[in-house]
């Protein structure tokens, strides 16, 4: 079955970057748009970062210039680099196709 499973959450300081990474698998994943959410306690899942399958990239404006998504379709992996990171940037970080979720990691950004 398709399973994915992110990673690369934690604590930063404000400022400070994290890497978030997505590994894939019992799919096809080049043929996959996909995506990185995040989801804050009292608020709504909210779409951070898109990429299609050939390489084309959206963000919210919340972290444009300073989120980057990228992904690897020989390690069926997809990628959020987060930097200047800000404490409103505290969320569970998910990654998705829009049908297959994973688990989500935590990222909590203070001083």
């Amino acid at each position: 079955q398709v399973q994915l499973v992110e990673s690369g959450g934690g604590l930063v300081q404000p400022g400070g970057s994290l890497r978030l990474s997505c590994v894939a698998s019992g799919m096809i994943f080049r043929m996959f748009p996909m995506g990185w959410y995040r989801q804050a306690p009292g608020k709504q899942r909210e779409l951070v970062a898109r990429i299609t399958n050939s390489g084309s990239t959206n963000y919210a404006d919340s972290v444009k210039g300073r989120f980057t998504i990228s992904r690897d379709n020989v390690k069926n992996t997809v990628y959020l680099q987060m930097n200047s990171l800000k404490p409103e940037d505290t969320a569970s970080y998910y990654c998705g196709t829009g049908q297959y979720w994973g688990q989500g990691t935590q990222v909590t950004v203070s001083s």
